[in-house]
């Protein structure tokens, strides 16, 4: 049975929770802050794991702001609305040196450099869920729909896009996601729906692929969703870095290969996609670059390569490299490795495998693409 409890929020954990400790047992509570006293209501989900659901803040954090957005507490999309954005980003630095200690048992002493951008309008790219004319994204912990008229951190183009769905939505149950340019909108309908339906989607841009900051960009590939951070991402990951050899993994379309193109003599980029391999040839094509498209994926890719590559550059999706992939490169031996990561627990842990094996972090860098959110981006950059 739940009961009401008085807690104190020792510190934020990765995931948005705050985590304190009642008659020796760890509760999870949202929406709160470290150093804050809050009544909850605690319960029991499964075994150990105890969830609190936040009542009131009794002793507020000095971090503590009024969220702006009417949805916020509701939606689950966003976590830190109630946190001023500085605190977010130094909030998000604490998590990241604790996973890499809790994780990776990484005891990480030097400086972690935060990039920052626009913390609202910032989404080019959202999955929006459609329930019976309603359009919005999912309540928090559920599946249940909160409907929405606008979205704190998406771009107008995409608002817009919202704003006309929310009016005028056929009584249909399916997940539509955008991609914008601002200039245009790429649409995809997840089901099969009657044909008024599609109508109504198709009002708003196509299915087909898009240009993006100089990227084709088709439905069923990657591309990063914050608008204003783009370049600085890229150029934090490739640095100063200059030489004969570059390996780019898990390429996508060719953001990070295109760059290492100006930079090396030769460049090797591996994508398994077959829609972002398709846009990775063409963007390699048209811009007439040195750089080899490789449709596989990375693990292969790195089981045949004998010769180390000056560098390698891998940006992983959120399972990160794993251990067969963090094998193969302790035994290239490359000199120097990059590695951007959306997950700070599966970064520490191919941190582990790399360091144990010689590697050492030159650098971190925390780059705040998802602001309001709890989701990081770090750029890892490693030499022997």
């Amino acid at each position: 049975m739940p009961t009401e409890e008085i807690l104190t929020i020792e510190k934020l954990v990765y995931g948005g929770d705050g985590l304190a400790r009642l008659d020796g047992r760890v509760v999870f509570t949202p929406y709160v802050l470290a150093g804050e006293t809050v009544r909850a209501q605690v319960e029991r989900v499964k075994n150990d794991l105890f969830r609190g659901k936040l009542l009131e803040v009794i002793t507020p954090a000095p971090g503590r702001v009024d969220p702006p957005c009417p949805y916020y507490l509701h939606c689950g999309g966003c976590q830190y609305q109630h946190i001023a954005y500085e605190s977010q980003v130094e909030q998000k630095r604490a998590i990241l040196r604790e996973a890499l200690r809790r994780v990776g048992r990484i005891e990480f002493d030097g400086e972690i450099e935060a990039l920052a951008g626009e913390p609202w309008k910032y989404r080019n790219r959202v999955q929006l869920h459609i329930e019976d004319s309603g359009v919005g994204y999912y309540e928090h912990g559920s599946r249940g729909l909160c409907p929405i008229e606008s979205c704190a951190v998406a771009s107008p183009a995409l608002n817009q896009a919202i704003q006309t769905l929310s009016k005028a939505t056929p009584p249909v149950k399916t997940t539509v996601g955008l991609f914008t340019n601002d200039l245009e909108m790429q649409v995809n309908v997840s089901d099969r729906l009657p044909r008024a339906a599609y109508a109504r989607f198709a009002a708003l841009g196509s299915n087909g692929p898009i240009e993006y900051q100089g990227f084709r960009v088709s439905p069923n590939s990657f591309f990063q969703v914050n608008r204003f951070l783009v370049d600085k991402l890229v150029e934090c990951a490739v640095g100063s870095f200059a030489g004969e050899t570059a390996v780019d993994l898990y390429a996508g379309v060719g953001l990070f290969a295109v760059k290492l193109a100006e930079r090396f003599t030769r460049v090797t980029a591996v994508e398994s996609g077959w829609s972002a391999f398709r846009d990775l040839e063409y963007n390699i094509q048209r811009r007439e670059l040195p750089i080899e498209a490789q449709n596989a994926n990375a693990e292969d890719y790195l089981a045949s390569l004998n010769d180390a590559p000056d560098l390698i550059l891998a940006d992983p999706p959120r399972a990160g490299l794993g251990k067969r992939a963090v094998k193969e490169l302790t035994r290239i031996r490359a000199q120097h490795l990059c590695i951007v990561s959306c997950d700070p627990a599966t970064l520490a842990r191919d941190l582990e495998g790399l360091l144990a094996s010689g590697y050492r972090i030159e650098k971190l860098t925390l780059i705040d693409l998802f602001p309001q959110t709890f989701h990081m981006e770090t750029v890892a950059h490693l030499a022997r």
